[in-house]
């Protein structure tokens, strides 16, 4: 059986709107599925997709529609409507933080500069799509790209920066971070280079 044109990890060079902010669009999965009618099959295309500013805003949504650019648009619409600011600390996240998503798992370890992204599939683009560039990711369980997805944006909801876990420590930041002076200080200045 010939199957469609394969989209995932391409990004996404449509006619998006100009006027707003330029997001980084990623397919994650294209997938053509059928429904059965009276009338016979039905096919339509399940689209994933992954947006982000790479600057620690990202969101994800799936579109499903009878063509790819219409399921690809509403894939689009979706993940703009679901994004959210993750916490950074330079190019890397603040701490480890272990997800779950179906029975997809998702490990992420923050890395020192140079590292790089060692992850695969869609935990990467997720990874890329939100601007880390130096994190190490370990994928457990199904390698279901939808669930990895899922399990990716969970786990970049539930990081917290070193300011609110002293706080909630009732700490001070120094003490439990020593090097996040430093990291911070580095942060703003490359930020207004």
């Amino acid at each position: 059986m010939a199957r469609g044109p394969r989209l995932i990890g391409r990004r996404q060079a449509s006619n998006r709107p100009t006027d707003g902010p330029q997001l980084d669009v990623r397919i994650l999965r294209s997938n053509k599925v059928f429904k059965t009618t009276a009338g016979g099959k039905t096919a339509s295309w399940s689209i994933l997709v992954v947006v982000g500013d790479n600057k620690g805003s990202v969101g994800v949504g799936q579109g499903k529609a009878l063509n790819i650019p219409d399921a690809i648009r509403k894939a689009e619409e979706a993940a703009r409507k679901n994004m959210f600011k993750m916490e950074l600390i330079g190019e890397t996240i603040p701490h480890a933080i272990r997800a779950k998503h179906g029975s997809a798992t998702v490990i992420l370890k923050p890395a020192s500069p140079g590292t790089g992204v060692k992850a695969g599939s869609a935990v990467r683009m997720c990874l890329e799509a939100a601007g880390v560039h130096n994190v190490l990711a370990k994928c457990l369980g199904s390698r279901n790209s939808t669930n990895l997805a899922y399990a990716t944006v969970k786990a970049f909801k539930e990081l917290q920066s070193p300011e609110q876990i002293a706080k909630i420590r009732g700490k001070d930041v120094n003490e439990l971070v020593p090097w996040l002076a430093k990291a911070r200080k580095e942060e703003a200045e490359s930020g207004h280079a």
